[in-house]
């Protein structure tokens, strides 16, 4: 029997995996990817799609549409549980078994235990909840005009990393245009923005953190540094600064203040963290050399990889492990350990300006946002080819609207 490679999890590292082997692949394995969802989409872009600059149309890429499924086999199944022993992985559609397995299954929300964040707060973790977003804030918008409850136009943004930041300048730049479509003075929408840092974007340097907080000022955004959240409620999030509790109104409330891995690891008898591997030098799990796991998942033992951006440091797993493979078809072995090679990471404040570091090099504005754009296109062309790039891709002042 040729040997059966498992891949769970469409994501950047499950579906580079897949790509790579696709590529050079001839025959000599079974492989499989199974998602529960039938379309891939880019995590990096979600907080386009909740603020309807980025449509769902254009953000679903159809893994049928881009696999060779001579080559490989794509099934549409929820995994409910992973059995390393038996070498079987469960779904809701049945039982797979595999001979070599790649998770990567991906994040979710971590709310640290605070209250209400559950049941209150919008979280950006798949396409489906920002699209649920995106109608939740144009609703308020459209419905101010019978409301007129200035909360409704409220919104807080807990979380002063790339998911929050670049919600909150994504929004702060369409205000305008939402305004005007509701016909609602200006100065009635309010935007805040939370962080317990002393700074947002920590991971910057203090120069392009200032530089992103007053681009977001510019757009009327209020940052609020150093702010402890204790409670979310519907209406609000309670913080605390300075010693003193207050309490921040607004109707809408993101989340983005932190990920864990996936519950379905977490439950595994793999050893882990919550829900993340702490991989070897091969992206393999220590307990089982048949196991790989890439993206949010995996718990690099390498500093630079663990603060590494996501997508960036999953698309790489997803080439390695699937090189790897490759190697072990052809009865080689894999000398060279799992490097990640950090060429920069771009933060985009609207759709035209941004800040970020390229090759230990601080650069923003419009150069910036070309150079997030163009590290959007390049993840499209190399799954996709060209036609991709050119149908779905992130272009200057091309927009859904």
């Amino acid at each position: 029997m040729k040997p059966r490679i498992l891949i769970i999890g469409g994501g950047y590292g499950g579906l580079r995996t897949a790509m790579t082997l696709q590529q050079h692949l001839h025959q000599q394995a079974e492989v499989t990817l199974i998602s529960k969802h039938d379309y891939h989409y880019q995590t990096t872009l979600l907080h386009k799609v909740a603020i309807g600059t980025l449509s769902a149309r254009k953000s679903r890429i159809y893994f049928r549409k881009i696999l060779d499924l001579t080559k490989v086999q794509f099934i549409k199944d929820k995994i409910i549980e992973i059995k390393p022993d038996s070498k079987q992985v469960i779904g809701n559609g049945g039982v797979y078994e595999y001979d070599y397995l790649v998770i990567g299954l991906g994040f979710k929300p971590e709310g640290f235990g605070i209250k209400g964040v559950e049941e209150h707060a919008h979280k950006l973790s798949s396409l489906n909840a920002a699209l649920k977003l995106d109608k939740a804030i144009e609703y308020k918008f459209k419905e101010y005009c019978h409301t007129k409850n200035q909360q409704d136009l409220s919104i807080i943004v807990c979380g002063t990393g790339f998911t929050g930041i670049e919600f909150a300048a994504e929004l702060g730049s369409r205000l305008d245009e939402l305004c005007l479509i509701g016909g609602i003075p200006r100065d009635i929408p309010k935007i805040t923005c939370i962080g317990r840092s002393d700074r947002i974007l920590p991971m910057f340097s203090k120069k392009s953190s200032a530089i992103a907080q007053k681009k977001l000022e510019s757009f009327g955004v209020e940052v609020i540094c150093g702010g402890d959240v204790q409670e979310v409620k519907t209406d609000g999030v309670v913080i605390r600064k300075d010693g003193e509790l207050k309490e921040i109104k607004g109707n809408t409330i993101l989340w983005s203040a932190g990920v864990r891995g996936s519950d379905i690891v977490e439950k595994s008898p793999l050893e882990n963290t919550k829900g993340r591997v702490k991989v070897d030098a091969y992206l393999r799990s220590p307990q089982y050399e048949n196991i790989y796991v890439v993206g949010d998942c995996a718990l690099c033992t390498s500093r630079d990889a663990i603060h590494a951006p996501t997508a960036q440091l999953s698309a790489q797993m997803g080439d390695y492990v699937g090189k790897s493979l490759l190697k072990i078809l052809d009865g080689k072995e894999q000398k060279e350990p799992f490097k990640f090679v950090h060429r920069g990471t771009v933060c985009s404040i609207g759709h035209t300006d941004g800040v970020g570091i390229i090759y230990k090099q601080s650069i923003n504005g419009e150069f910036a946002a070309f150079l997030k754009n163009f590290i959007e296109n390049k993840w499209l062309y190399g799954i996709g080819g060209a036609k991709l790039v050119f149908k779905n891709g992130q272009f200057r002042y091309r927009t859904s609207n």
